[in-house]
């Protein structure tokens, strides 16, 4: 959210800055698991790239001025990693919590080696295998969403089944995006129902399906958005496809959760504790 989308928002909404010298994500990140434990709304603004000190004293003056405004302090979740930079912030009329500094401190102290105090410096340490990895299980996903293509599924992580709409692409990109997890994902229709088996080019790689489904009542309401009115959409379908598809996959053994009122960080998670692709490193 910008500085500028603010004033839409619900004046009983307290504010709430990420400022980071990065993008800001995991500011933002971690910022949302603490808030969500608060039953009030939030204004939520972003301010990425904070790395100069003239940013910093803009960044600064922006908080002030939503603090003025507001009658009360903003609460300012901050990643920055030189001293020179959080210092500027934390001069700002706000509640500030650094996640840098709380824990460099300790770390160094513990570890026996100091900071480099880089900014940056979780991004550089990737680029050249995590990031490509990355990349490389975008482009996969892409590749094999909707079951596009049955070719190199040797190479995939995992391979999520289930209904049209049931939420497999937009997870499969997630584990693609944050992991490096190479995911295919292949729906199931009624010509698998009526052969009562998985479709048949899935069967060497049982070991890496992963399946999803999803209240009909949930279903319905996705596919009413998509095609109003249609057979696909309709509540009968739905509960026929949901009860073939989750009958199938038990009958299949194969592991699965419906994603009704899960996230899509939920389901990656629970993909990830089952297929467990311990390659990660720092």
């Amino acid at each position: 959210m910008t500085f500028e989308q603010r004033s839409a928002l619900p004046a009983s909404a307290r504010t709430v800055f990420f400022v980071s010298d990065g993008t800001g994500i995991t500011a933002e990140t971690f910022g949302h698991s603490v808030l969500t434990q608060f039953d009030l709304r939030f204004r939520q603004i972003r301010l990425p790239f904070i790395d100069t000190l003239d940013k910093a004293h803009e960044a600064a003056r922006k908080i002030n001025e939503v603090a003025a405004a507001d009658g009360q302090r903003p609460i300012i979740f901050s990643t920055l990693v030189k001293t020179e930079l959080s210092s500027v912030i934390r001069q700002c009329n706000g509640m500030h919590m650094d996640l840098i500094q709380t824990f460099v401190a300790p770390l160094e102290q513990e570890l026996g080696v100091k900071s480099t105090h880089t900014i940056g410096r979780s991004h550089n340490i990737v680029d050249s295998e995590e990031y490509k990895n990355r990349i490389e299980a975008i482009n996969f996903s892409l590749a094999h969403d909707d079951g596009q293509s049955h070719k190199n599924l040797t190479s995939a992580d995992v391979i999520l089944v289930g209904v049209s709409r049931s939420g497999k692409t937009p997870t499969s990109l997630y584990l693609a995006m944050q992991y490096g997890i190479k995911a295919a994902n292949y729906p199931l229709i009624p010509d698998d129902f009526e052969r009562g088996k998985l479709p048949s080019s899935l069967y060497e790689y049982k070991s890496k399906i992963f399946g999803l489904s999803i209240t009909p009542e949930r279903l319905s309401e996705i596919r009413n958005e998509r095609r109003a009115g249609s057979k696909y959409a309709a509540i009968e379908n739905c509960r026929y496809e949901v009860n073939e598809a989750e009958m199938m996959m038990k009958r299949e053994g194969i592991r699965w959760l419906s994603s009704t009122t899960k996230s899509i960080e939920e389901i990656a998670t629970t993909i990830l504790q089952e297929i467990k692709p311990d390659r990660r490193e720092y």
